[in-house]
């Protein structure tokens, strides 16, 4: 079954996207993007953005939306993709790519430096710390990125890398959302 979500803010707000309702597939809430993206307003414009368990699609095409250069979106799921790939062909945009694959694999190849990265791993399945660790241990990250992490709101996250600063938490519902700031390892 197909709902549907609204782009918030920027060249395509209101715009309405497609996405796959299914089992683990949670879209961030619209009052959740709105705070994401108070939060990011400077960090935004020109940025390079890799959304990881993109899902839905809904962050990365937030971030596009409101002036992102470009946008690489990585996402398991092949029905979650497909429906990605119509709403990026529907906007006529050439700034959002779709990878399809597991986020580890995608991490354990050739790394290009992030400014901005959301990582909204599937619940209950303890992929949010190893997923951070990654970026950080194989230079995803430019020197000062931004890093969105969305997880269960009952979830500690004490086991980010240490040159992670939180600069900003929330709790809505079962959901815990959290904006670090990478700072150069001295």
């Amino acid at each position: 079954m197909q709902s549907k979500l609204r782009i918030i803010a920027g060249e395509w707000r209101s715009r309405q996207l497609i996405f796959e309702d299914t089992p683990g597939l949670r879209p961030t809430p619209a009052r959740v993007r709105e705070t994401v993206f108070n939060w990011l307003q400077k960090d935004v414009a020109s940025s390079q953005c890799l959304d990881l368990y993109a899902g839905s699609g809904a962050l990365g095409f937030e971030a596009a939306s409101r002036g992102a250069k470009s946008v690489l979106m990585v996402e398991n799921h092949p029905q979650a993709c497909r429906l990605i790939k119509q709403n990026t062909d529907k906007l006529a945009t050439d700034k959002i790519k779709i990878i399809q694959g597991d986020v580890f694999k995608f991490l354990a190849g050739d790394a290009s430096a992030f400014d901005l990265i959301f990582l909204d791993p599937p619940f209950g399945k303890g992929l949010a710390q190893q997923t951070c660790h990654w970026l950080e241990d194989k230079n995803w990250l430019t020197s000062q990125a931004k890093i969105y992490v969305e997880v269960e709101s009952d979830l500690n996250l004490d086991d980010m890398p240490v040159n992670w600063q939180l600069l900003k938490s929330k709790k809505s519902g079962e959901v815990g959302y959290y904006l670090f700031e990478r700072k150069d390892s001295e």
